[in-house]
């Protein structure tokens, strides 16, 4: 019997392919969910080598609640402990969305209310095994509403909020739900945006995150310079916050 397998939302994102390579390469197995199925067919090949012994593909859209039977209804022939990484996703520039609003509804689904959903309706099958880790992927951005990335950023806080509440519940039943909070990472969602502080590289990062859901943590800041980098930032009073461009 495998260690456990797992659920990998938005397969096709750069840390998320790190993250099931990595998985892979100690045996665990990794279901592969999202849009783009020949990409995720590509990673799920390289999984297979690496080891895992499950490595399947299955199409996930967090903006399509159609989408999540399938997954249900292939996770319950799988033994073992089932776990979920949600690395969905999407950051249009604020610009962007100032521009034309009507993409707010799609940012706010990709990065809590399509990912909440899904969680909210496997959160039952994890229960009854009894087993198990959710690590939900928010970002330093939803630590306070920034003048450059708002939208995106409540969107992530929202999220956090959510994963802290579902903690509550199913560590009650021994599935442990873990807040992951990256800073900037080197992916096709910071390309293009110039020098950014304390740029990590996704391999790095996808380590930290299977590093931390085996260790239980609850909240992960990946790097850890952002940990105290953010506890500056949520102590600056907010009448001298709102005059600030960062």
């Amino acid at each position: 019997m495998m260690s456990q397998t797992w659920i990998i939302l938005g397969a096709t994102s750069t840390i998320a392919r790190s993250f099931a390579r990595l998985a892979s390469e100690r045996g665990d197995g990794v279901l592969l969910a999202g849009r783009d199925t020949v990409d995720m067919k590509a990673t799920a090949t390289d999984c297979a080598v690496r080891g895992a012994p499950l490595a399947e593909v299955i199409a996930f859209d967090a903006r399509d609640s159609r989408s999540f039977a399938a997954i249900l209804k292939r996770v319950d022939s799988i033994e073992g402990t089932l776990s979920v990484a949600v690395f969905v996703g999407s950051m249009p520039s604020q610009d962007e969305i100032d521009a034309d609003p009507s993409l707010i509804l799609g940012t706010v689904t990709d990065n809590f209310t399509g990912p909440a959903e899904f969680l909210t309706t496997i959160a039952p099958v994890l229960e009854a095994r009894g087993s198990g880790v959710i690590a939900g992927i928010g970002s330093v951005a939803g630590d306070r509403g920034r003048i450059g990335n708002y939208v995106y950023g409540a969107a992530k806080a929202g999220f956090h909020t959510y994963l802290s509440g579902l903690r509550n519940r199913m560590g009650r039943k021994g599935v442990h739900v873990m807040t992951v909070k990256p800073g900037t990472v080197d992916t096709a969602m910071t390309w293009g945006m110039g020098k950014l502080p304390f740029l990590a590289q996704p391999e790095k990062v996808a380590a930290d995150i299977l590093r931390g859901a085996d260790r239980q943590k609850d909240t992960l800041y990946t790097p850890l310079i952002w940990w105290p980098v953010m506890t500056v930032i949520r102590l600056i009073p907010e009448r001298v916050f709102k005059k600030l461009k960062i």
